[in-house]
């Protein structure tokens, strides 16, 4: 690991103006992510920002009904939220499958949405990788493919987002709150907050790098069947092949919202409306664009098999 300097964000506001001041500065949780990656010396930030101090970590009604999150809120505290379990299970279902008791007791609200989207060939540091260093090539594309993007991939990049919570919120609609060095402040629809990787993979996020989450919200609780299923090689412990976060109404019509398939949580609303009309129309629509590899394109007719289960769980 490379040496870097380390301080303590007395504030917001003193955290983003700290990013400001260092070129490579990385703001720091949980590390559960950052952490490794700056031991294989993925990540090489000169400059450590400690943002557990700040008092992010509430969860609190917002005056439209919904919830909001504080960016410190570890992962385990939410799951086991009350608000949260009886308001958004499908939230909490996600974050319980999502990586070991362990992660998720360390592991904050902002550092889940805000992990690497990454591949096997992203963690050698010996194999090219566009998100590693922009323009070197993707080791992943003619190599093994089985786990990596079928949908929204470039040229440039196939790899995957690995988190469930994202997959989640992006089915709940939920917004991301933001800080800036000089005070303001921004809301980010996850629709909006998660880029796709055409030319420039290694920028991931809508964020700026001195941009600090401090919160995300989510809306007024809806109906219907809250679902998450996640379809992976072992019971525990490992990234999905495919999950789907789904709200399903009564009448058939629903939210849904689905990972392992793509750079970012992959949701087509267009789709949407075809839930009434079963899976495999509103896969077709879901999925269509798809660029599968000969190894992955059992994703296609997983994403409709799994949506099916969804639909046939709701019906029941």
């Amino acid at each position: 690991m490379r040496a870097f300097s380390y301080e303590r964000a007395s504030s917001v506001r003193n955290a983003a103006e700290a990013a400001s001041q260092h070129q490579d500065a990385r703001f720091i949780a949980g590390g559960t992510n950052l952490l490794d990656l700056m031991k294989l010396e993925i990540e090489k930030p000169s400059h450590l920002i400690d943002v557990n101090g700040l008092g992010l970590d509430a969860i609190e009604p917002t005056s439209e009904g919904g919830l909001r999150i504080g960016a410190l809120v570890r992962n385990t505290d939410l799951a086991a939220d009350e608000r949260v379990r009886r308001d958004y299970p499908l939230l909490s279902r996600a974050l319980v499958a999502g990586a070991s008791g362990q992660l998720r007791n360390k592991a904050t609200t902002a550092g889940n949405l805000l992990q690497r989207t990454r591949c096997p060939y992203f963690y050698d540091t010996n194999q090219p990788c566009n998100k590693r260093q922009p323009g070197s090539g993707c080791s992943a594309i003619g190599g093994y493919t089985r786990q990596l993007g079928v949908i929204g991939v470039s040229d440039a990049c196939i790899a995957t987002h690995p988190s469930d919570m994202a997959v989640a919120m992006r089915a709940l609609d939920a917004v991301v709150e933001t800080v800036k060095p000089d005070g303001s402040e921004r809301s980010i629809s996850i629709s909006e907050f998660y880029r796709l990787p055409g030319d420039t993979p290694h920028i991931e996020t809508e964020l700026q790098r001195d941009e600090l989450i401090t919160s995300v919200v989510l809306p007024a609780p809806v109906g219907g069947k809250h679902i998450y299923r996640k379809v992976r090689d072992r019971a525990s412990y490992a990234f999905a092949l495919v999950s789907v976060a789904a709200v399903i109404e009564p009448d058939g019509s629903g939210k849904v919202a689905v990972g392992g398939v793509a750079h970012k949580p992959w949701r087509v609303e267009a789709a949407e409306r075809e839930l009434p009309n079963g899976a495999r129309a509103a896969a077709a629509v879901l999925m269509a664009g798809a660029r599968p590899t000969q190894e992955n394109k059992f994703k296609i007719d997983l994403v409709e098999r799994t949506l099916g289960a969804v639909l046939a769980e709701a019906r029941a």
